[in-house]
C-alpha cells in the first residue's frame, strides 16, 4: 500500500489559522462509514447523532507550552556556511526545543532547530529573555541583527539548562534537563503554545486556553498536541449530551512525536510510529467493558482514543465469548492503524480534517474505507470546511 494513496489536493486557505470564537460553532460533515453517503451539518447537532445507549470516549490529556527558545553553549557545536539558510539563527545562538515525550524525571526526546549542527555534549540554556526575544525577532526583522540584542538579557542566569545526551533521526534529540525545583512551573513560565507548523503565526496568550479541551484536568499534563477533535465541546454541549441518557468515559493519551513525524517511506507497511503514553483507570475501564459486553456503541472521539483504546484491547484478554475488553493501568502505545486493519472497540468516530499522505488520515480510511474518506475529503474542499487541528470535523458511524 503506497502512502501516495493517500494524497489529496488542499488548497492553503482552508488550513485554520484561527480558532472559532465559538467552540461548538465548528461545521460537522457526517459521513456514513457503509453506504459511503455525508452530509453537511453543524456540531451544535452532534449530540443527536447520539443513541441513548452510547458510550462517548474521550482522551482528556491537557497540553503543556512544550515549545521552548533558547540559546545554545557554542561549545560543541560544529561549524556552519553563512550559505545555510539556518546560519542567521545559529550563529547568533538560537535554538528552538520542542519537548515531545518524557523517558525518565530528567530526560526528555525533543526536536532541536536548527538541529542538524548541534551535537552530543551541547548545551542549551532558556531564559524569559530568550523566550520574549525569540517571539520578537519573528515579527521584527531588525533584532535578528546581533548588535540589536541586549547584552544584559543575554547575560540573564538561565532558569532551565538542557544537556544534548543523543542522536536521533533528523532533528530528533535526547536532553538531560538539569535538576530544578521545579520543571514543569518553569516550563509553564517559559514555554509556548505548541501550535503546529500548519498554524503560520505565532502562539498567542489566548491559545493556551483555546488549544485545550474544556474536560483536560491539570493532573492529565503531558500533550505537546492537542487532541483536537475535543476542541469543539464546550460545558453546555457535555450537559446535552448526558441529557440524551449517553455516558460518557475518559482515558489519557500524552499526544508525543508521533502527530509530528512525516512518513518518509513510500509504503504504508514500512513507517513505524513513536511510542504514546497512556492510562486507563478503573472505572473507565469498567465502562468501556459493560458497553462491550451489552453490544452498546463505544463512539471515539479522536483519533488518539481510537488507538488507546484498539491497543488496549489487543494488550487484554478476550471475554468468555470472545467479547473485546480492556484492562485499567498504564503504558505506551504504539499502534500503527492503517486500512486493513481489524477495529475491535470503537464503532463510530469523531475526528478533525487530517493533513495529505498522513498516518491520521490513513487511520479514518482503516475505519470508513478509503474511497469513502477521500470522496467525502474532496466534497469538504469544495464546500470550503476549515482543515486541520483549529478546523471543523467529521463524524464516521
Amino acid at each position: 500500500m503506497l502512502v501516495s494513496d493517500f494524497d489529496f489536493n488542499l488548497p492553503e486557505e482552508l488550513i485554520a489559522q484561527e480558532a472559532l470564537a465559538d467552540r461548538s460553532g465548528s461545521r460537522l460533515l457526517h459521513l456514513s462509514r457503509s453506504t459511503g453517503n455525508f452530509e453537511d451539518r453543524k456540531f451544535t447537532g452532534f449530540p443527536s447523532l447520539l443513541r441513548p445507549s452510547d458510550l462517548l470516549v474521550l482522551n482528556s490529556s491537557r497540553v503543556f507550552p512544550a515549545r521552548l527558545y533558547g540559546r545554545r553553549s557554542g561549545l560543541r557545536s560544529q561549524p556552519v556556511s553563512p550559505r545555510n539558510p539556518a546560519a542567521r539563527d545559529f550563529l547568533h545562538g538560537r535554538v528552538e526545543v520542542l519537548l515531545t515525550r518524557q523517558m525518565g524525571p530528567l530526560e526528555w526526546q525533543a526536536l532541536v532547530r536548527p538541529g542538524r549542527k548541534i551535537g552530543v555534549g551541547e548545551k542549551i540554556f532558556f531564559s524569559a529573555a530568550d523566550s520574549a526575544r525569540a517571539t520578537s525577532a519573528k515579527s521584527s526583522v531588525s533584532v535578528l541583527d546581533s548588535d540589536q540584542l541586549d547584552p544584559a538579557s543575554l547575560a540573564q542566569a538561565p532558569e532551565l539548562t538542557a544537556e544534548v545526551i543523543a542522536r536521533g533521526e533528523f532533528v530528533e534529540r535526547m536532553l538531560r534537563v538539569d535538576p530544578i525545583p521545579d520543571f514543569f512551573a518553569a516550563v509553564e513560565k517559559l514555554g509556548h503554545v505548541p501550535l503546529p507548523p500548519y498554524i503560520a503565526r505565532e502562539d498567542r496568550p489566548e491559545d493556551r486556553e483555546r488549544y485545550q479541551t474544556v474536560y483536560a484536568p491539570a493532573e492529565t499534563t503531558g500533550s505537546v498536541a492537542a487532541p483536537t477533535a475535543g476542541l469543539h465541546f464546550t460545558p453546555q454541549i457535555l450537559a446535552e449530551i448526558r441529557e440524551r441518557g449517553v455516558e460518557i468515559a475518559e482515558l489519557t493519551l500524552h499526544v508525543g512525536l508521533g502527530t509530528f513525524q512525516p512518513v518518509h517511506v513510500e509504503n504504508v507497511e514500512e513507517h513505524k510510529l513513536h511510542r504514546e503514553s497512556f492510562s486507563i483507570s478503573e472505572v473507565a475501564a469498567g465502562q468501556i467493558n459493560r458497553a462491550l459486553a451489552e453490544k452498546r456503541r463505544v463512539v471515539a472521539v479522536g483519533t488518539t482514543t481510537v488507538r488507546t483504546l484498539e491497543f488496549a484491547a489487543r494488550q487484554s484478554d478476550s471475554g468468555p465469548d470472545g467479547t473485546a475488553r480492556v484492562s485499567a493501568g498504564a503504558g505506551e502505545a504504539d499502534i500503527f492503524i492503517y486500512p486493513g486493519f481489524q477495529f475491535r472497540v470503537v464503532d463510530a468516530l469523531l475526528t478533525n480534517f487530517h493533513l495529505p499522505k498522513s498516518t491520521l488520515l490513513m487511520l479514518v480510511a482503516a475505519f470508513a474505507g478509503r474511497e469513502n474518506v477521500l470522496k467525502a475529503y474532496a466534497h469538504a474542499v469544495a464546500e470550503k470546511y476549515r482543515f486541520f487541528s483549529y478546523g471543523d470535523c467529521m463524524f464516521v458511524e
